[in-house]
């Protein structure tokens, strides 16, 4: 043993080269990206506020549009540019492939979806069925008989009130009409009425979009602070009891039910198939896969699409003159006689543009779904650390002025005359269905429902505000989610505008 008169200098001596390793060691490593400073403990977790894409859209003003944060014990990526974006999602897009475990999403079986699996033969079998078997372009094609006749249901509903002179409330019709037409494409059934699917599916929305600290501080997660892990047990519990009485009717009577092969008939006819020649257990579907499968197809093609047409209908409303020129589009096209059908959505030009426009500023998933660093990678200089979050804010993406100039605030479809930019993952200056391996498999399904829904409601009705309301008055605000659905539900008072009646047989 070392006398006790030394003990006290070789402690600090130790201490000393530790510490001088360590500054050394960090200085030898390539920067991390800018950010802002981190409290202890959290990090950069209060920075977030109510409405993470506008708060992270500020700071990266000031930090730039790759900026790192301290989420918890998680470091993050920012990604706010389509120049920084392309990079991630293209150049790079094999090391962020992956998902993050989140909490909400074990809950709601997300683990087994596509959109939330982990990276790996699972996730690719599963998005393969659900691409050959529900989105693919004949299969949406497929349903065009299913949409003509409940948009046609719906006009009718909406004539009725017309007539009445009342106040209808579009987000709730919106939301019943785009629910109605998953739950005929999905379970081959009407909604059923014994479970609340609309309000599970806002539930799931909202707990899924949040930012949980169980997902960041982990010990934290004991005394569920925000009440998430509580909400998020009781929706657990009404999804599992909803789901699995919808595949016990598949399984036990289809054909007295009157189901046609339905998705989940389909998806009952491969449970348990291997799919994979090496390893006969890295693809099987079984019922926890259909749960989450199935319900990861129905938010996709019912609350999504939904705010999508909620938000454009918004809009319209506040642009008398964009609703004019798309209303004349429609009678030059239809005829102010006809009902839309889908064969006339690829003859209107202006519709395209202002579907492109709503999305531009309301994206699906305004911080697309989060992914996962697999890898350490350089990119810009900066080095990415594995295991880091990386949070693509499309929605500041689509008000970027350096793209879309100095009006980049306001709805004005003309912007994309004469433009190539898609919305299909190529062109980054618009991704909200994300791009790459990760992006958004059910486009063609949800242009289809947003087009043809929208088209309908705008031939059909004039739509005026209620109670004086003037057009750049209503309110605009929004709520944060997975998806921002508006923070008010949408009210206006239609009027029926075609010469005869023609609704849908």
């Amino acid at each position: 043993m070392f006398p006790s008169t030394l003990a006290v200098p070789i402690v600090f001596l130790v201490i000393f080269i530790y510490v001088l390793r360590a500054a050394m060691s960090r200085r030898k490593q390539p920067p991390c990206p800018p950010g802002p400073p981190r409290w202890p403990i959290i990090g950069n977790l209060h920075m977030l506020g109510t409405l993470p894409h506008r708060s992270l859209q500020s700071l990266a003003k000031l930090y730039g549009p790759i900026m790192s944060m301290q989420l918890g014990n998680v470091p993050a990526i920012v990604v706010s540019s389509s120049q920084a974006a392309e990079l991630f999602l293209k150049t790079h897009d094999a090391v962020f492939a992956n998902r993050p475990k989140l909490e909400a999403a074990e809950y709601t079986y997300g683990a087994e979806s596509v959109a939330f699996a982990e990276y790996g033969a699972y996730w690719r079998n599963v998005r393969k069925v659900c691409t050959t078997h529900l989105l693919s372009a004949s299969k949406v094609e497929s349903f065009a008989q299913l949409r003509k006749e409940e948009v046609g249901a719906m006009v009718k509903s909406l004539k009725k009130a017309a007539e009445a002179r009342e106040v209808v409330d579009l987000s709730e019709k919106v939301g019943e009409l785009l629910q109605d037409m998953a739950c005929k494409m999905i379970l081959g059934r009407n909604k059923d009425h014994r479970f609340d699917l609309k309000g599970i599916l806002l539930e799931t929305m909202s707990i899924s979009g949040a930012f949980n600290l169980a997902d960041y501080v982990p010990w934290l997660g004991v005394f569920d602070l925000q009440g998430l892990t509580q909400r998020s047990k009781k929706i657990h519990k009404a999804l599992d009891k909803m789901l699995n009485a919808m595949i016990d009717e598949h399984q036990v009577a289809p054909t007295e039910q009157g189901h046609f092969k339905d998705f989940i008939a389909t998806l009952l006819s491969l449970m348990d198939q291997p799919n994979h020649p090496d390893n006969e257990q890295a693809n099987i579907i079984d019922r926890s896969s259909i749960k989450g499968i199935v319900f990861d197809m129905i938010i996709g093609s019912s609350e999504t699409s939904a705010n999508v047409i909620e938000w454009a209908l918004s809009e319209l409303l506040r642009h008398p003159r964009v609703m004019a020129k798309l209303q004349n589009e429609l009678e030059n096209v239809v005829g102010i006689n006809n009902m839309v059908k889908e064969i006339d959505l690829s003859k209107l030009s202006y519709l395209d543009m202002v579907v492109k426009e709503s999305l531009r500023l309301y994206p699906v998933v305004p911080l697309l779904a989060p992914r996962e660093c697999m890898e350490d990678v350089m990119i810009e200089g900066y080095l990415i650390n594995r295991r880091s979050r990386i949070i693509i804010n499309a929605w500041a993406m689509g008000r970027d002025p350096k793209v879309w100039s100095d009006n980049a605030e306001v709805f004005y479809p003309e912007r994309f005359i004469n433009s190539n930019i898609d919305f299909k993952g190529q062109d980054f200056q618009l991704i909200p269905f994300g791009s790459g391996r990760r992006g958004c498999p059910g486009i063609v399904m949800g242009l289809a429902i947003v087009k043809f829904v929208l088209a309908q409601f705008v031939h059909c009705f004039n739509w005026e505000l209620p109670y004086g309301i003037v057009d750049q008055e209503l309110d605009m605000n929004e709520k944060f989610g997975l998806s921002i659905p508006r923070a008010r539900h949408l009210l206006a008072i239609p009027t029926y505008r075609l010469v005869h009646e023609t609704l849908m047989n």
